[in-house]
């Protein structure tokens, strides 16, 4: 007679821990688990409860400006590197595993307007407002040496801003005009103008490395092309824009922030329409910058806030806000996607956590699965309305909320005078232009 033994091996079925506790096996058939919608929805609820108990996303400051700080750059190979200029033309590299200066420099005579790290990281520029630009070894001088620049280029006018080609050893810097510059020479191999008297920023697009934009105080943006002797493109809008980023991961799309409180995303090849707008913010957006990813970014605004959008909504996900933070006017996103960098009037750099409510340090596996299942569970459900109340609910300060009810009051009176323009004027006499398209003045080429 023969005789079949089942037999199983505990490493199949026991668990990843030191406990003798076996694993269950379980049934997947959805007949058999007939409130398994229910449960699930209670644990959604939990952590989405827990996602906001939990949400601290300031870290730390950064103190030692003696001025409000007035622009920031990456460096492009160290995640703990990180510098910032101030108004009084000091230059400070920080550590941001220490959260101390490792080295100060006295760049400029007033403003530091603008500085970019070189594409390498063995050097950065600087520009301010005694019409020079300089460019500065990252390693601190040894001991007995001066603390001197490396190249100094005098201006005829002040430059307002300056970046870095991403892979070859040319920079732009912008003031009554964009300039391209060697680094090897003294005086620009090309530049380009537009009929404009300032122009507040120049950004390099960090995927299409030739194509370049910038800012203007006619209201317009401009793009350029390194291989073409002329400009490509102007957008002239309503208002001012303050700053303009290139999405990292799409060529042609870039957002700008403007001074009607509003962001807009482009795609550079159809300029008539922006492709999403952006709004929250109750005052001038003046800085902005994308995540590593490029699904989000951050802004910087004038509402003493910085907030963190998703590119394809309208809305923010995430607003951080501190008692003593005065007017932003630069922010940053690290490169590794965790944090992020704001400065302010108040002489601060402020350190936050990317995602609010995410735990800083070595995770286990079990943290990291439980993790994962509650996102999903929160997903799954983001649509009803206790969890969508719950995950949207932020407190603000008392100014902010009482501008927001303040502006909504206005957008609805302007609603309802349009409605009433066109109930009693003839037919298509008052036309119904979408909000997105009515700030576009004229697109040129």
């Amino acid at each position: 007679m023969k005789v079949k033994v089942l037999c199983r091996n505990p490493d199949d079925y026991a668990r990843e821990t030191k406990n003798d506790i076996s694993k269950v096996p379980r049934n997947y058939d959805p007949s058999l688990h007939p409130f398994e919608m229910p449960r699930e929805y209670t644990r959604a609820l939990n952590a989405t409860k827990l996602e906001r108990v939990f949400a601290k996303p300031f870290v730390a400051a950064l103190e030692g400006h003696r001025d409000g700080i007035n622009c920031m750059a990456k460096h492009p190979k160290s995640l703990s590197t990180v510098l910032s200029g101030a108004c009084d033309g000091e230059v400070k590299i920080w550590n941001l595993t220490t959260r101390k200066c490792t080295r100060t420099v006295q760049a400029h005579e007033g403003f530091v307007r603008g500085m970019c790290v070189r594409h390498c990281g063995t050097s950065f520029f600087t520009v301010g407002d005694d019409r020079t630009v300089k460019q500065w070894k990252m390693e601190s001088p040894g001991y007995g040496e001066k603390e001197e620049p490396i190249h100094t280029v005098l201006g005829k006018t002040v430059y307002t801003g300056v970046d870095h080609h991403w892979t070859d050893a040319i920079f732009a810097t912008c003031g009554q005009q964009v300039d391209i510059w060697d680094e090897q020479r003294t005086s620009p191999m090309q530049s380009y103008t537009w009929g404009v008297d300032s122009i507040s920023t120049v950004k390099f697009n960090p995927v299409e490395t030739n194509v370049l934009g910038s800012c203007a105080a006619d209201r317009s943006i401009v793009l350029y092309d390194l291989r073409k002797p002329t400009p490509l493109k102007k957008l002239i809008l309503e208002m001012r824009t303050n700053a303009l980023c290139w999405n990292p991961m799409e060529a042609f799309i870039f957002t700008a922030a403007n001074e009607n409180y509003k962001l807009y995303t482009y795609d550079m090849r159809r300029m008539e329409v922006p492709i999403r707008m952006h709004t929250d913010h109750v005052s001038a957006v003046l800085d902005v910058d994308y995540s590593p990813t490029g699904k989000e970014f951050v802004t910087a605004s004038f509402d003493k806030s910085i907030r963190i959008f998703p590119v394809t909504s309208g809305s923010s996900r995430e607003v951080y806000h501190t008692q003593r933070m005065q007017h932003v006017t630069c922010v940053r996103w690290s490169s590794d996607n965790k944090y992020i960098l704001c400065g302010s009037d108040e002489m601060n750099i402020r350190i936050w956590k990317a995602n609010a409510s995410e735990k800083l340090g070595l995770l286990s596996s079990r943290e990291k699965d439980a993790q994962n299942y509650n996102q999903k569970l929160k997903e799954k459900f983001q649509h009803h309305p206790q969890i969508k109340r719950i995950a949207r609910n932020r407190h603000l300060p008392k100014s902010i909320y009482s501008q927001i009810k303040e502006q909504r009051i206005m957008r609805e009176a302007r609603r309802k005078k349009d409605l009433n323009r066109r109930k009693h004027s003839k037919p298509n006499a008052v036309p119904n232009v979408r909000a997105k398209e009515k700030h576009v003045v004229a697109v040129l080429e």
